[in-house]
């Protein structure tokens, strides 16, 4: 029986950012999850997993207006429910609410943190601002460094859109800073009324070139030593692991009424799998609807995709994405990237194989310049 993973929304789309991007902005707001909604889905979560390892995904909106009390009622639960097996919780935050009471609480129960922050002040500010339309920059870094100060384990997630991509060894050399090796480059993609990109996402084309020049530096400079997790996965791919972008299927949302859907994008009512106090996780895991969705994403896949070199690492992209003919809207920068990025992939896998680290390309790389 498969495994899912499930990202938690507690306090729903609330949030207190207004990030000019945010597709959540325009969902209907519910209120907090309450006590009996947040067990049974710690139960079920917990019953619903073949092994002996639980994750656990709080996202938002903003879960920190949930409350720190709400969290530790979480923990509790958990400990409670936990028959045996390990929970692993990952956190992800705007960080304008932490204080030292909340990271003391991450280290204490071992929560991982995500925390999103797009460059800086200037790339960050020109999106992600306060209801009342303030910077919010200088409030996310002082977030970082209470993490780094009680030594929560924690990472960057940055949403790259038409404004960063321009200057993306900036931005790069800037998260660098940032005191976690771990980094994510999640791209803004939506479309207007016309089906076109959105102003402010990233084209494909500009896209590519980010990822590519990002890349031309980290493997000169930080391998081994920053983790970007696309190239993670992408080195993955050429060693012979399974992909670690999104294939679809057993990754839902969960909203704090209790509604499940199948994935985090597809949040609309004509998607709803159930409601946890009617139907258990393990069983809409298991349903119908959850497998076709699943299998939906490769099955609606345009049969130049089904031919390309590179479908095995992008598997095709997100189906929101795809609104050019049936492709991604990002479908020539992923291949741009792939395609730049083989040669160094290929021998980073061959050095691997002969128990060699992937480190030395660095050295080669600067001694053939």
């Amino acid at each position: 029986m498969p495994g899912c993973h499930v990202t938690a929304k507690p306090a729903s789309s609330r949030c207190n950012l207004n990030c000019r991007y945010c597709f959540y902005i325009e969902k209907q707001q519910q209120e907090v999850m309450d006590d009996a909604t947040l067990q049974a889905f710690i139960c079920q979560q917990i019953d619903a997993q073949p092994g002996n390892v639980v994750p656990f995904v709080w996202q938002g909106g903003e879960p920190t207006l949930s409350g720190l009390d709400f969290f530790h009622r979480v923990a509790a639960l958990q400990t409670q429910f936990a028959n045996g097996k390990r929970t692993e919780n990952t956190f992800q935050t705007n960080g304008i609410l932490l204080n030292d009471a909340w990271c003391r609480f991450f280290r204490e129960h071992g929560w991982v943190v995500g925390i999103s922050i797009d460059g800086p002040a200037q790339m960050h500010d020109a999106w992600r601002v306060s209801r009342s339309g303030k910077p919010s920059h200088h409030k996310v870094v002082n977030a970082i460094q209470l993490l780094a100060k009680h030594g929560v384990e924690y990472n960057v997630l940055c949403v790259v859109n038409n404004l960063n991509s321009q200057q993306p060894l900036r931005l790069y050399q800037y998260l660098r800073t940032l005191g976690t090796p771990f980094l994510q480059f999640i791209p803004l993609v939506e479309q207007d009324g016309q089906g076109n990109l959105t102003a402010e996402s990233v084209s494909g084309e500009a896209w590519g070139r980010f990822l590519t020049t990002v890349f031309d530096c980290w493997v000169r400079e930080d391998i081994g030593q920053v983790y970007v997790q696309l190239f993670d996965s992408t080195l993955g791919v050429w060693s012979g692991y399974p992909s670690q972008i999104c294939t679809f299927g057993h990754a839902f949302a969960l909203e704090a009424n209790g509604d499940i859907y199948p994935c985090d994008h597809y949040a609309y009512p004509d998607y709803r799998l159930g409601n946890l106090h009617h139907i258990p996780i393990k069983e809409m895991n298991l349903s119908h609807e959850a497998i076709a969705f699943g299998q939906s994403k490769k099955n609606t896949l345009p049969d130049a995709c089904r031919r390309c070199d590179v479908l095995r690492f992008c598997q095709g992209d997100c189906p929101k994405h795809r609104f050019m003919q049936g492709k991604s809207a990002l479908c020539h920068g992923y291949l741009h990237f792939f395609s730049h990025t083989a040669p160094h992939m290929r021998v980073m896998r061959d050095l691997i194989k002969q128990r060699r680290s992937p480190m030395e390309l660095m050295s080669f790389l600067r001694n053939h310049r």
